[in-house]
């Protein structure tokens, strides 16, 4: 009976301790307690082992642990050097929360409780730490962050960590970026020669700017002087002549003076600060001070003083040669690995010819974006000018007046698409009518008459211009974009291009299929022609020239006002936003040739690339490169007056 009793108490004993011990073996204290001593401290030089004795312990807690010390949340209870979260209360009060379990342990006062205050290089450390936590935190946005904080500040520390939660990894997105940055940690410091060798010959190929920003600082180099052969375990970058564009003479010379090897080059200055010093009785070295007035009667003073043991000797330009030829001078790659080295510049040179590849590309869509723009700017000119002969220096209004066509009906539509949807035909009806206005009203009376014809146009553009002030204000307004033509298209780091770019390409093609759609398959198409090539004739054929003329007119002008929603989405719709369209449109037109539809897309598209090639060699000033392209384009009508693709019979010799 004695033995059950007894069996039964130890029974109890056990199933009363067992939480505790079990407590005490997932608890954060004991190793607190273990570096109480440096975390007191609080000393950069000496915390990392205790940072490491938390993040190592395997305990679910040590990342809270490690995220209260950083935050200085952690206080040390001086009654029992128990550590502990606290919220102030009071100045005199403290509420403080257990670190394992978060349970509130009551209030206490301040006297009794020291705050944990680590520096900025200690809360660094801890971040380095914490990077382990937080990239297998179970939360995506916590592990984003922290991908984040390595991509802006990698380091050797987090290489490790970064591999181990990459096989855990749920979320594509983000495991690409952890195979990704894990690659450029790898380059960078891993341990091995072989793994960074294969990392850097994997990425050798992506031209991302973090890629060559990785590889640019295994390639830093410094000067180093030997006095012969540089030893055999130096990485050497190359060899460099004095006196060479590399290195001048006179740099390499200093370097021998700087570090005790070469006696000092004198300059005229020096010397002479050197003979003021030893001035005696108005004389220097036998001298007198009167005549040290040329460079050699200072030489000459010096010289003596030197003889004298008062100055130091200046070496003669035989001296300095022969001085440098005795040593090597040479850079010194700071990667002692020269595989590493070798694999990391035939990499930026892969990837150099990558650049350069792919900013001619963004070159070429850049031009062809602009010509885009320019060709619908200027079809509905081509129509107006080169069919009809009318200088029509109002074409630009029209175009500011579909833009503000735009920006009206997005007041009254709502959803961006549905109202550039409506905006569109709107926009030609709107202009169309205003070119038969215009057309009816003032331009049929001055045909054949350029110089009034133009100075009339002139007026009605300033008039135009005035009264979409007066409506709408100086201020631009903006011609919002669907949602889908957001963003750009992005190839890599070097290639991209906006959709609304895209957009306005595609659309100068479909105005492109339009408009020789309209020509060679509508009835308006065949009038027009036939009124372009003879109008008697044409006349003499029972077709009315004057309704061609208005319609054609109209037709022009309402391509204009559509032409004016694209480019309005692209730029900001202002009353002088024709202004900027009206020469180049001219441009294009008179370059391509008057009256041929392939001739305005090949001006407009001469005049893109011109411009954007000026621009990209002198980026700074876009004034100076539109100054060199109107010059250019001088020079060009001087052996090409009729354009690139010229009118021919009786068209052409009217």
């Amino acid at each position: 009976m004695l033995r059950v009793l007894f069996a039964s108490l130890a029974f109890l004993c056990l199933a009363l301790t067992a939480p505790a011990r079990a407590q005490d073996e997932g608890s954060i204290q004991p190793i607190l307690q273990e570096q109480s001593e440096l975390i007191q401290e609080s000393s950069r030089r000496t915390i990392q082992p205790a940072i490491d004795a938390i993040a190592a312990s395997g305990l679910s807690q040590a990342q809270t642990v490690l995220e209260t010390w950083q935050a200085k949340d952690m206080w040390l209870r001086l009654t029992d050097g128990q550590y502990f979260r606290a919220e102030r209360i009071n100045r005199e009060t403290y509420r403080l929360f257990d670190l394992d379990t978060g349970e509130d342990l009551g209030e206490f006062p301040a006297d009794d409780l020291d705050q944990i205050k680590p520096n900025s290089g200690i809360r660094g450390l801890i971040a380095v730490a914490l990077v382990q936590f937080q990239l297998s935190d179970p939360d995506p946005e916590n592990r984003r962050a922290a991908l984040q904080s390595l991509e802006r500040d990698p380091n050797e520390d987090a290489l490790a960590p970064l591999r181990n939660s990459i096989e855990g990894e749920t979320d594509p997105d983000l495991l690409a970026k952890k195979q990704r940055l894990e690659r450029l940690l790898t380059m960078a410091y891993d341990r091995d020669p072989e793994a960074r060798i294969a990392a850097i010959e994997e990425m050798s190929e992506d031209t991302g700017v973090d890629v060559r920003a990785t590889l640019n600082p295994i390639l830093s180099t410094r000067l180093r002087v030997f006095n012969g052969a540089p030893p055999d375990s130096l990485n050497i970058a190359r060899t460099l002549t004095p006196g060479s564009d590399a290195l001048p003479r006179a740099e390499a010379y200093e370097m021998l003076v700087s570090a005790g090897d070469a006696p000092s080059r004198l300059g005229p200055d020096a010397i002479k600060d050197t003979l003021a010093q030893n001035i005696t009785d108005g004389e220097v070295a036998g001298i007198q001070v009167h005549n040290l007035n040329t460079q050699e009667t200072r030489r000459t003073a010096y010289d003596r003083l030197v003889a004298d043991g008062i100055a130091p000797p200046v070496p003669t330009e035989a001296e300095v040669d022969a001085t440098l030829a005795q040593y090597i001078f040479a850079e010194v790659y700071d990667e002692p690995n020269a595989a590493v080295t070798t694999a990391a510049q035939a990499a930026l040179d892969s990837i150099a010819t990558r650049v350069a590849v792919g900013q001619a590309v963004d070159l070429t869509l850049d031009a062809l974006s602009l010509a885009s723009i320019y060709f619908l700017a200027a079809i509905g000119l081509a129509i107006t000018f080169g069919v009809m002969g009318v200088i029509n220096m109002a074409h630009g209004e029209f175009i500011m007046m579909g833009a503000y066509t735009g920006y009206v009906v997005q007041q009254f539509v709502p959803g961006p698409t549905a109202s550039i949807l409506v905006a569109i035909p709107l926009a030609f009806a709107v202009t169309f009518g205003a070119g038969v206005a215009m057309e009816r009203l003032v331009i049929r009376f001055l045909y054949n008459r350029p110089l009034e014809t133009l100075l009339a146009t002139f007026g009605i553009s300033i008039a135009l211009q005035q009264l979409a002030k007066n409506i709408f204000g100086t201020q631009a307004r903006p011609l919002t974009s669907p949602d889908w033509l957001d963003g750009a298209w992005v190839l890599n780091d070097v290639v991209s291009i906006s959709y609304i770019r895209i957009a306005i390409f595609a659309l100068a093609l479909i105005f492109l299929a339009l408009f020789l759609y309209i020509m060679n398959r509508t009835r308006l198409g065949l009038e027009t022609r036939a009124v372009t090539q003879n109008r008697r004739m044409a006349a003499s054929m029972g077709i009315n020239p004057d309704r061609v003329n208005m319609l054609t007119f109209g037709l022009g002008s309402g391509i204009a006002g559509i032409a004016g929603v694209a480019i309005g989405l692209w730029a900001k719709v202002t009353s002088e936003l024709g202004q900027d369209y009206i020469v180049q449109s001219f441009m294009t037109v008179v370059v391509g040739g008057v009256g041929n539809i392939w001739g305005t897309l090949l001006g407009a598209t001469m005049i893109g690339f011109l411009q954007k090639g000026i621009e990209w060699f002198n980026p700074s000033n876009t004034l100076a490169a539109q100054t060199y392209m109107i010059i250019f384009i001088i020079i060009f009508i001087q052996f090409r007056p009729r354009g690139i693709i010229a009118l021919r019979g009786r068209a052409a010799g009217d």
